[in-house]
């Protein structure tokens, strides 16, 4: 690299002394290094939240952070770039930054499934094609340009073929990104998207081989030639041998157990060794490492485990210092003068008007409608790493120069942040939801015999048991519509690998998520509903959310919406310990079971599981639950009630009705609260009535009903302490009248509602579960939605655990 002696920088020793001996630590290679990293890590972080906000990819916040990095800002202080970033260092750092982008791309061979790129459409496949190859001819038209300007010397034959690449790359994992975060995944849109870019992908890396083959020093074109002919024997060689060396390491891996540490130190080496034969054909360690992760059985233990291995130090770690490596490559100040800043936007509008229009007019040719045409040529033009890559590996080769390099590089990083705002711009998905049909949005109704449909959500393996027992209790008994539940597995949408596994296995939101999952989690959850569905009458279709967690609520209650489900049943954001408390499994959840309470298009229950039926599915005639009602009066309280009956139509359930009321001879003295904010008369008359009609359903010794008159917050206490010892609690989350504002005191789980609240406390000792009921209206009540916002958002949720310790 180095062109004489003179230039070398003098190598750098690996550790130093310490500064105690005189020496400086940022003239040693590893203290140096961890300095870099750390940086880097901070401040492409620190970007990446500032640019959350814009719904841009962490990619755009990597790639700004390395150009800042470089000589383009801060290494314009030439004493920040030799103190931090020396030429002496590049070697490692280069080193590095290689090293982490060959496992990266061996996890993005992981994302790659070629059963799915076989199952294609000739649509998909047709667009892709378009995406590629007028995209290409318009780069190899602008190569023409940029030799004849700022290019002049470069080989003709590899910088038209760099050229063409740079402009007709689509970034397959950041596209699928943006689509789960704008929420297109269950579109036409994102499935053709998804499955063009991966046509694209695969293309585009067969182009960059070639482009890389003809970039050698070597002046015979037979040498390109031998390159090109290895490289194809290297991959039908690892066709032919790594499938079965993967099948017979699946062999010796027990089923449902973890994958031996020996399998997965013998891949990683095969990935090492993949790498090390392409570098030595003359193409690049990364295609080895491409190419074993495509072979990689996906329906196996092993992508699962692999991407559990690798994920978090690659992508999180050393990843970002393959931005920084390309970024001291970038020097944006080399674009000057009117001639480079309209070169670069005429790079820019070519790449644009390439990639949309080549895609746009397939697609109207396929039967398109306009808008979803351009929202997908817009999403085909997304850039990211790939792009990076070619744009590196050409600089490396000296096809491309200074100048040449900072202006693609820039053109990769406009297109990128444009994509999702023009795609908000242009596309909003129409959904056709027949508001009329949608009758059925409370358990509670009048007609009795029609099917009661409810989606189930649960975080993991842990919920199952006790979902599917509460499941067979609801299904009743001799009602001609019957039981129709939806469980949705919500999933974390995040920037590791493993989510977009997810993402591909699912293929879209809300479709079964059994695909042969790989981890003995989703395995478990597979068994379990399988199992239920063979041996109960209630009808069950297993779905996925996958989605960050701030919008994990639209996907929630846009599911309930498409179902027309009557009941949203939540799990809590703590579960139990096995000391009995409750602890915070993650304080993100509790954000979404709030946003969905308050926006529902049903009715919504939250379910705090203290071990409902225990760890395992109990059978239909093993059954023998009771169920309490603690009734105070409202619209919740209706609703707990009607899902109360509901369950009481099971042989092996007894329900126990208990209402509240207050003593007269204190109404007002007491207990000292707002007479304006309750029920009037009317309402009260209305829970009479609701109360009336359960009366005369009562006709064995399965349902009871119970009227305990109280003078007190701390009478109310005892009689509901009288009945710890069933199995499930059913409560309004927002009770009406005296006796239950009586019992409202600060607390930190206010969407729980005063008695919810009360049953999750310490103080309060039961093994029984509790579900706390939401009954929908189109208009909530002021105090409904003031209590899901009353808390202190600033308060660590974490804190309340400490207390109950």
């Amino acid at each position: 690299m180095a062109s004489n002696g003179t230039d070398c920088p003098h190598p750098m020793k690996a550790t130093s002394n310490g500064v105690f001996q005189g020496d400086s630590p940022l003239d040693y290679a590893l203290p140096l290094i961890i300095l870099q990293i750390c940086l880097v890590l901070v401040f492409t972080r620190f970007l990446a939240y500032l640019l959350k906000p814009m719904r841009q990819p962490r990619v755009v916040a990597e790639i700004v952070g390395g150009i800042l990095l470089g000589p383009s800002a801060f290494g314009r202080s030439k004493t920040y770039l030799d103190a931090v970033f020396p030429k002496k260092s590049h070697t490692v750092l280069d080193t590095v930054a290689n090293l982490g982008l060959l496992f990266f791309l061996f996890l993005v061979g992981l994302e790659l499934d070629p059963k799915a790129l076989g199952r294609t459409g000739k649509k998909a496949l047709a667009i892709a094609l378009a995406g590629i190859s007028v995209p290409f001819v318009l780069g190899i038209g602008v190569s023409f340009v940029l030799r004849g300007t700022i290019s002049q010397g470069v080989d003709e034959a590899p910088f038209l073929v760099f050229m063409g690449v740079a402009l007709s790359i689509t970034a397959f994992p950041v596209l699928a990104r943006i689509l789960a975060e704008l929420k297109l995944l269950t579109t036409d849109v994102g499935r053709m998207a998804m499955s063009a870019a991966a046509v694209n992908d695969v293309a585009a890396w067969i182009l960059l081989a070639l482009a890389i083959a003809l970039s050698g020093s070597g002046r015979s074109p037979l040498i390109s030639l031998w390159v090109l002919l290895c490289g194809a024997a290297f991959i039908v060689g690892c066709i032919i041998v790594v499938p079965p060396l993967f099948k017979w390491m699946a062999r010796h891996c027990p089923e449902g157990e973890p994958v031996d540490e020996m399998y997965v130190c013998a891949i990683l080496a095969l990935v090492l060794a993949a790498g090390f034969v392409t570098d030595t054909i003359g193409i690049h360690a990364l295609f080895g490492a491409f190419v074993i992760g495509v072979l990689v059985p996906k329906d196996g233990p092993f992508a699962g485990a692999l991407v559990e291995k690798v994920e978090d130090l690659v992508s999180g770690l050393l990843l970002p210092l393959y931005f920084v490596s390309s970024g001291l490559k970038t020097d944006v100040t080399t674009i000057k003068g009117l001639q480079s800043w309209g070169l670069l936007v005429m790079v820019i509008a070519t790449a644009c008007i390439g990639k949309i229009f080549g895609t746009v007019g397939v697609s109207l040719l396929c039967k398109m409608p306009f808008k979803e045409a351009l929202a997908l040529g817009i999403l085909m033009n997304t850039k990211g790493l790939v792009e990076l890559i070619v744009l590196n590996i050409g600089k490396d080769r000296g096809v491309l120069n200074d100048q040449t390099f900072a202006i693609l590089v820039l053109m990769a990083l406009f297109t990128t942040f444009i994509t999702t705002p023009l795609v908000v711009a242009v596309y909003k998905p129409h959904k056709k939801v027949d508001k009329k049909a949608y009758k059925h949005r409370t358990v509670e109704r009048s007609e009795t015999n029609s099917q009661l449909r409810i989606l189930a959500c649960f975080h993991g393996a842990r919920n199952i048991p006790s979902l599917i027992n509460l499941i067979e209790a609801s299904r009743g008994t001799g009602r001609r519509g019957g039981l129709r539940v939806y469980a949705m597995h919500l999933m974390e949408l995040s920037e590791r690998s493993s989510s977009m596994l997810m993402v591909h296995r699912a293929r879209r939101n809300g479709l079964p998520f059994w695909n042969k999952v790989g981890s003995s989690d989703s395995t478990q959850i597979v068994v379990a509903f399988e199992t239920f569905q063979h041996l109960s009458k209630v009808s069950i279709q297993p779905t996925t959310a996958i989605s960050p967690m701030a919008t994990m609520h639209e996907d929630i209650c846009g599911s309930a919406d498409t179902k027309k489900v009557a009941m949203i049943i939540l799990p809590f954001h703590r579960h139990q310990r096995l000391d009995g408390l409750l602890e915070t499994t993650r304080s993100e959840f509790r954000q979404v079971n709030r946003k969905v309470l308050e926006r529902a298009p049903c009715s919504v229950g939250i379910l705090i599981d203290r071990g409902l039926g225990g760890s395992s599915h109990v059978t239909a005639r093993n059954v023998d639950y009771v169920m309490t009602v603690l009734f105070f009066g409202g619209h919740d309280d209706h609703e707990a009630l009607a899902y109360g009956k509901r369950m009481a139509e099971h042989p092996g359930i007894s329900l126990i009705v208990v209402r509240f009321v207050l003593d007269s001879k204190v109404t007002g003295g007491v207990i000292s609260v707002d007479m304006s904010d309750f029920t009037n008369a009317e309402e009260r008359a209305i829970d009479d009535q609701v109360l009336d009609d359960l009366k005369r359903t009562i006709s064995d010794k399965k349902m009871k009903y119970e009227e305990r008159i109280v003078n007190s917050a701390a009478q109310t206490i005892e009689v509901i302490s009288e009945f710890s010892k069933c199995n499930l609690f059913l409560v309004g989350r927002i009770p009406e009248g005296e006796i239950a504002r009586s019992l409202l005191t600060k607390t930190d789980t206010p969407e729980l509602g005063p008695i919810g609240s009360f049953l999750v406390t310490p103080e309060f000792s039961t093994e029984a579960s509790v579900l706390v009921v939401q009954q929908y209206h189109s208009n909530m009540s002021v105090h409904s939605l003031a209590s899901l916002k009353s808390e202190d958002e600033g308060k660590d949720d974490e804190s309340s655990d400490d207390d109950e310790k």
